[in-house]
């Protein structure tokens, strides 16, 4: 009895948390694993690995990967180091706005991103057509350049953010000092800026080369013909339905180890390279006043505007005539938005359904374990904190395969059901929530709740009564940011749902690829709706920092 008490609660909820992670993250990939190591007849082999690293389309999908993900990355940071540099360094008109909206591009789910840049450069594009009656050549946005072209619009921004953050702790009497020794500013940005925010720079450049290798979205759509690993992954799972899944495992297990490979690298290479530094006072913005500050200022309005350019596409198609393919820009219609609520609302309630269940889960679940690894460490903390951070390894096309091939069969079938759909949702989603969970968590004294233990309250009423309420703010930020990344899911999605569970990403996903652009349109307008308005909502009368979780 002694025993059970000394474990209740939090030993208890440990055990529970940590059994629930392992079922659906650590279980899932380790059928994944075992079906990479096993042939047709069941037999131990390396069969699949011998033909995805000896046959010449694997090998190119491999190489393509790679070079897609280090030229996305390199793009990323020559536009987002420079665009954090003029934020820090310049002051100049609607610079707060400015600041700000590159956020908004990595709330816009990647599939609008795609429809929207087809719908203007595509081959029946707005831009498109208008160059062609100029008579001026019009390379198809297919393949190499439009996936650099759209991913990097999209990915700059996590660089820009870490970048940005850096640049204002910086301590710019080290700047002064090497002026005042001779210097000049260009090789004093150099010597002494550079080297010091390298570090922050380093980190998101390579979070965004791990988000490039799994992308599925804007690959497939726009990728062409060019053998990418996320996409041949999705079609070998779509080809290898009901037969060995030795191939589709073994391509997944690669793409895993590529992605564990860069993470591994980023924690040693930044740890070498991290510059401990006083918090001193960071140089004041100045005025732009001659004509090169006025350019950088110009470029940074129009960098920003031009990666806001598919939100406001996709509001203008859903009003626009469409007919397939074709786009009648500037003849309005309400067709496109009647249809989407009136014929065939099923994805927009199927998404609010499973977002909302999966929010509702993954906050809770969310909170419990980001409380039980900072504030009740035990033999398990450092477990759970590796299970659930495990997923930000896996994409999402290869965590969908995974689900699939450990749920399709006796004892627990999931495939083919609403559930699977919620926990794809929570296992994709729910580290960003521990994460904002935990830095409140970090700051949160223990002498609040030991006060609280003392005066006669349940340790679990203690967590409810008096934690809680201080992580009220935290909990609503970790809620929305799940909404906001749950609601846009679809490489996961695309893998484990089944007719009637189609989603407004899976919906937009089909109609882009079947042509049907004005449909795809007005869902793309009620997705982004439906994550923009609590954002906004949070944000004003909340006071809800999305990404600070303060």
């Amino acid at each position: 009895m002694r025993r059970w008490r000394s474990l209740w609660p939090w030993g208890v909820l440990s055990v529970l948390s940590l059994a629930l992670l392992v079922l659906f993250v650590a279980y899932p990939m380790s059928v994944l694993t075992l079906n990479s190591l096993h042939d047709a007849q069941g037999r131990l082999s390396l069969a699949g690995f011998a033909t995805v690293f000896g046959e010449t389309q694997y090998l190119q999908a491999i190489g393509n990967t790679l070079l897609l993900g280090l030229t996305v990355t390199l793009s990323a940071m020559a536009v987002g180091v420079p665009l954090a540099y003029v934020i820090a360094r310049f002051d100049f008109p609607l610079k707060s706005l400015v600041a700000i909206l590159p956020v908004v591009t990595i709330i816009i789910p990647e599939v609008i991103v795609g429809q929207s840049w087809l719908m203007m450069l595509g081959n029946n594009g707005l831009i498109s057509n208008f160059l062609r009656e100029l008579g001026l050549p019009v390379p198809s946005f297919y393949g190499w350049g439009g996936m650099i072209f759209s991913m990097t619009l999209i990915y700059y921004t996590y660089i820009y953010l870490g970048t940005l953050a850096a640049l204002r702790g910086f301590d710019g009497q080290l700047e002064e000092a090497s002026l005042s020794l001779g210097a000049s500013p260009l090789a004093t940005r150099f010597r002494v800026l550079l080297p010091t925010v390298a570090p922050a720079i380093l980190v998101n450049a390579l979070v965004v080369f791990t988000l490039v290798v799994g992308n599925f979205a804007l690959s497939s759509m726009l990728g062409g013909q060019i053998p990418l690993l996320s996409v041949m992954t999705y079609s070998l799972f779509v080809s290898e339905m009901g037969s060995s899944p030795m191939l589709q495992s073994s391509l997944s297990v690669v793409l895993v180890l590529i992605v564990a490979l860069v993470l591994f690298v980023q924690k040693r290479v930044v740890e070498r390279r991290m510059v401990q530094m006083v918090q001193g006072r960071a140089p004041a913005p100045r005025r732009v006043q001659n004509w090169q500050g006025k350019l950088l200022a110009l470029a940074a309005v129009l960098l920003v505007t031009l990666s806001l350019v598919p939100l406001v596409a996709v509001v203008v198609g859903a009003f626009t005539r469409a007919r397939g393919p074709v786009m009648h820009w500037g003849e309005w219609s309400t067709q496109s938005m009647e249809r989407a609520f009136s014929l065939a609302p099923e994805p927009i309630f199927n998404s609010m359904l499973f977002a909302g269940m999966a929010t509702l889960l993954g906050t809770s679940l969310a909170l419990l374990v980001s409380y039980l690894v900072v504030k009740k460490k035990s033999g398990l903390s450092g477990l759970l904190d590796y299970a659930v951070v495990l997923p930000l390894t896996i994409s999402g096309t290869v965590l969908g395969i995974a689900l699939v091939q450990s749920f399709n069969t006796a004892p627990l079938i999931l495939t083919g059901t609403s559930a699977i759909m919620v926990i794809v949702y929570v296992v994709r989603r729910m580290p960003f929530g521990v994460r904002n969970a935990s830095s409140v968590l970090y700051n949160l004294p223990n002498s609040v709740e030991e006060a609280s233990i003392s005066l006669g309250v349940s340790p679990l009423m203690s967590f409810f009564k008096v934690v809680l309420p201080i992580m009220k703010t935290s909990m609503l930020s970790a809620a929305i940011l799940m909404w906001a990344t749950s609601i846009s899911e679809l490489s996961a999605s695309v893998v484990v749902y089944s007719g009637g569970l189609e989603t407004l990403p899976i919906s937009i996903f089909r109609l882009v690829d079947t042509g049907r652009l004005g449909l795809a349109s007005a869902y793309g307008t009620v997705l982004v709706t439906l994550i923009l308005v609590p954002v906004a909502l949070a944000a004003k009368f909340l006071k809800v920092n999305l990404f600070s979780g303060k």
